[in-house]
């Protein structure tokens, strides 16, 4: 993926997937069609928070480990992460097995998946081979971003659905 330019697309489409299958989870109480019908007017922001979040968190983590924090074999396009990391969130969408109620553990479960493959994608992508220097270029960008999204949630005052780049969706309000 790192090197396939014509994935851009499925990342994206996947990103959007991952963020707003939690909420289609967790609002399904009358089944799937009254989730929908519950979460179909803030899956434009979601789909869009997550776009935003994940463009902004790969960005960050392009800049923190090409420039700050590279080590000498670094080298890596902003495009690269935004297509690795794409794809690391699609465990994502497993969260959507949460409309069953014993599988509600799924979210975590989910949510750890995506943190360990996401960490994953940007020490291949990266070519690191610190495992301290990736999780400190991961946990940097990571922070960055959910601090930016919250600020701009907080300046919006809306209850909109804030996506962090690694856990999903979360609702805040």
């Amino acid at each position: 993926m790192k090197a396939d330019k014509g994935v851009l697309g499925q990342a994206m489409g996947l990103v959007v997937l991952s963020h707003v299958a939690g909420p289609i989870a967790l609002f399904t109480p009358g089944g799937l069609e009254a989730g929908l019908a519950a979460v179909a007017p803030g899956m434009i922001w979601w789909s869009l928070f997550g776009l935003f979040g994940w463009y902004l968190w790969a960005f960050s983590t392009y800049l923190i480990g090409t420039k700050l924090l590279p080590e000498p074999q670094t080298h890596a396009t902003h495009n690269e992460l935004l297509r690795t990391v794409g794809f690391a969130m699609s465990p994502g969408i497993l969260q959507l097995l949460a409309i069953i109620p014993v599988l509600l553990p799924i979210m975590f479960v989910a949510g750890v998946w995506v943190i360990v493959a996401t960490v994953i994608a940007v020490r291949q992508t990266l070519g690191y081979h610190s495992t301290l220097r990736m999780i400190a270029v991961c946990a940097m960008g990571w922070i960055g971003t959910s601090v930016f999204l919250d600020v701009i949630k907080v300046i919006t005052a809306s209850p909109i659905l804030v996506s962090g780049p690694f856990l999903g969706p979360l609702l805040i309000h």
